[in-house]
């Protein structure tokens, strides 16, 4: 495992270093400051790096980088995911945009934290929640009469359960679900689906008294076969492809029983990804471009929204890629705004609020400036961006949130849903 964990600031000067074992020495890490930091290689080496028999695994954050040691053979993934969690807490200690002089500002709270979040080499304790408790410096200051006891503290550290501490009381308890979606496609000229995924994540905010246990249920088809949802024609299920979870998610019963139980942290955070494959399209684009001759373009667009008419599509952006030598446009839309942007060599569309289940066009002539040249324009393809509140492109839904606490408390929950482009694009 790691044998010292460092900062480096952009000069290559040691700014804090923790030695949790003896083989890495002082004049090693100089080497890999003066070889890698002060000659301004990071850009051009990997960042894992081997220097005279030492393993040098490095990420960098503003100005700085956090630099973790080693020879031996350890696991560089499990020293990585370390790192980027000790950089997400000393942000909740110093600010998102800590330096080299507030770590020496606060060099005392610095080394705390590198002896609570790692013991001879072995990442510990990193959750913000719990080392708030009992390192109460910085920005996650607390109340003493807050803090519990030592006994109370061992049992949250090594315990399983340590992203939420006992005693959490709410006069209302609820719970706020997000699903988020982001949805990548590339269609033909001719609206032939080329490429199309859509990554989503579903967003948890828990306000729940006590020790809580929550079952949540998604429409994921696989669930649904097996519980016979699927036949009575009531719901629809969605293939999911892969999906990820919070680590407070018992992993083993959704092997088995492919069910999503967990003990949600308090607060908010990111219960899970996943990925659809399905093709979906919440608009399709019909363009037609024709150059006439050096001088003169035409562009014709049509756009059809295919979401449900009830909600309407915001922020919507297209741009439709124009020649080099374009000058001047003269644009017609029945809906928003547009006009040629030189710099974006395209002509950018913005409609404010698209209803579903409508269309809208696009008409332009557009003068080309004389060319010299005989290259052939290669045509971009279109771009476009857009957001749809409560709307999920993949038909994902959340089916049910069961609540169980030992006080049998009532809970309120609230879903809500959006999707958004990622690269939405159609070739001409």
């Amino acid at each position: 495992m790691a044998s010292t964990v460092f900062f480096v600031n952009q000069k290559g000067e040691e700014v804090v270093s923790r030695h949790f074992r003896n083989n890495v020495t002082k004049q090693n890490i100089e080497t890999f400051c003066s070889k890698i930091i002060g000659q301004k290689t990071t850009g051009q080496n990997a960042p894992v790096i081997l220097i005279d028999g030492t393993t040098f695994m490095y990420i960098k954050h503003k100005d700085l980088y956090l630099v973790a040691a080693t020879q031996g053979n350890p696991n560089a993934a499990m020293i990585f995911e370390y790192l980027f969690q000790k950089i997400r807490i000393i942000k909740a200690y110093l600010g998102e945009k800590f330096s080299d002089d507030s770590i020496h500002a606060n060099f005392t709270l610095i080394y705390e934290l590198f002896d609570e979040t790692m013991d001879y080499g072995y990442p510990q304790n990193c959750t913000v929640d719990v080392l708030k408790l009992y390192i109460n410096q910085g920005d996650v200051r607390q109340n003493l009469a807050a803090l519990q006891t030592g006994a109370q503290l061992t049992s949250q550290i090594t315990g399983a359960i340590d992203w939420r501490r006992e005693g959490i009381r709410y006069r209302s308890n609820e719970v706020y679900i997000d699903v988020q979606e982001t949805i990548t496609l590339l269609a033909s000229i001719t609206g032939t689906v080329l490429r199309g995924d859509i990554h989503g994540k579903v967003m948890m905010k828990t306000n729940l008294t006590g020790m809580p246990e929550c079952k949540f249920g998604l429409n994921d088809k696989l669930i649904m076969e097996k519980e016979g949802a699927g036949a009575s024609g009531h719901a629809t299920g969605v293939e999911i492809d892969d999906c990820t979870f919070h680590r407070c998610v018992r992993l083993g019963k959704f092997d088995s029983e492919r069910t999503i139980t967990f003990i949600p942290p308090d607060g908010e955070f990111e219960l899970m990804r996943y990925r659809v494959t399905a093709p979906s399209q919440p608009f399709r684009l019909l363009p037609n471009i024709v150059e006439q001759g050096k001088t003169k373009l035409l562009a014709n667009l049509k756009i059809s929204a295919d979401f449900p008419e009830e909600l309407r599509a915001t922020n919507v952006i297209i741009k439709i890629p124009m020649p080099p030598t374009a000058a001047l446009a003269k644009i017609n839309v029945d809906r928003g705004r547009a006009r040629y942007e030189p710099g974006e060599r395209a002509l950018v569309w913005r409609i404010s609020s698209f209803p579903g289940k409508s269309e809208c066009s696009l008409d332009a002539t557009v003068d080309l400036l004389p060319d010299t040249k005989e290259k052939a324009w290669v045509r971009p393809p279109i771009n476009m961006d857009f957001q749809i509140p409560m709307y999920s492109a993949s038909g994902v839904q959340v089916r049910f949130l069961k609540v169980y606490e030992k006080s049998s408390y009532q809970t309120s929950r609230w879903v809500k849903y959006q999707t958004k482009a990622g690269e939405y694009q159609m070739r001409l």
